[in-house]
């Protein structure tokens, strides 16, 4: 995983920038360049009636000149302590396709982007932009979450019998993702899989009635092969290997709480040439339930 280029978007609604603050403690374990990305769009200044053509155009140059000047602020103190940080700012709506165009101009390797955190839950609450940026991103895209960052662990979600994906290359991604990361960073990496039986108390056929337990033990040692295959390339001490059973969207935000997982990294199934992205019930359940950064690739 090259981390040359990471691109951070801007809120300018806001005076705390979180996506600022994990992209410039990466730049700093890692040497890689900074852009700092203001968006703007004002409805008022767009085909508007009160101003004409040329007033419009100056109105709408000042207010990218003000978010500008703003990017001069935050990028001041970071390159004085000697990062490479450009600034660039905006204009177009909807949000996240004007973050796209930026995106694929610049070819960033990671792209940073706050999002919202319910004080009362914890959790993150991810935006429509988020969701856009979730489905369409071409480069991996790390949501900050609003918390204190303490930068010891993350942990990889991994699938190793996704039907979408059987030969596994986006779980090896994530797994050279997470050993870069981990070892430029000094986290502490760990790697998880999480399945479910069908319950018993939705079993109606009589065969599979009987048949039951054997059908458990069967899908425990798929399972476990396949995860046991999959970190078989790399040394992954068994401590590391997590391998539970339950539903995704219940045990992954606890298996985070509980082991006090900083950054999550997880990964979305291309589909086809109209859904960039398959995001499904349970993904969307992850996604927003845990509560630390969020690393996804595609």
């Amino acid at each position: 995983m090259n981390l040359h280029q990471l691109l951070v978007v801007i809120d300018p609604t806001q005076e705390a920038q979180p996506a600022l603050e994990r992209a410039a403690w990466l730049a700093r374990n890692t040497g890689a360049a900074l852009e700092l990305l203001v968006c703007e769009f004002e409805p008022a200044l767009d085909n508007s009636l009160l101003f004409d053509e040329q007033q419009t155009e100056q109105a709408r140059t000042a207010l990218l000149a003000h978010r500008l000047a703003r990017l001069e602020e935050l990028a001041a103190p970071l390159r004085a302590e000697g990062l490479s940080v450009q600034i660039e700012a905006r204009w177009g709506k909807p949000l996240h396709r004007t973050i796209l165009a930026r995106v694929e101009e610049l070819k960033p390797d990671l792209v940073f982007k706050a999002a919202h955190s319910h004080s009362l839950l914890k959790r993150l609450l991810l935006t429509n932009t988020c969701w856009q940026l979730l489905r369409h991103c071409p480069a991996p895209l790390w949501l900050v979450h609003h918390g204190p960052w303490q930068g010891r662990r993350l942990c990889a979600a991994l699938d190793p019998l996704h039907s979408a994906d059987k030969s596994a290359h986006l779980d090896h991604r994530l797994i050279a993702a997470a050993r870069e990361l981990a070892g430029r960073l000094q986290l502490d990496a760990h790697y998880l899989h999480c399945y479910a039986p069908l319950p018993r108390r939705l079993v109606f056929d009589a065969e599979l009635v009987a048949t039951y337990d054997a059908y458990v033990e069967r899908g425990n040692r798929q399972h476990r092969q396949a995860f046991e295959q999959l970190l078989a390339p790399y040394a992954v001490p068994a401590s590391h290997r997590h391998l539970e059973q339950g539903y995704p969207e219940e045990l992954i935000p606890r298996f985070v709480r509980d082991r006090q997982i900083d950054l999550l990294l997880m990964g979305v199934v291309a589909r086809g040439h109209l859904d960039n992205a398959l995001i499904g019930n349970t993904a969307e359940r992850v996604l927003e339930a845990v509560e630390c950064d969020l690393l996804v690739l595609r």
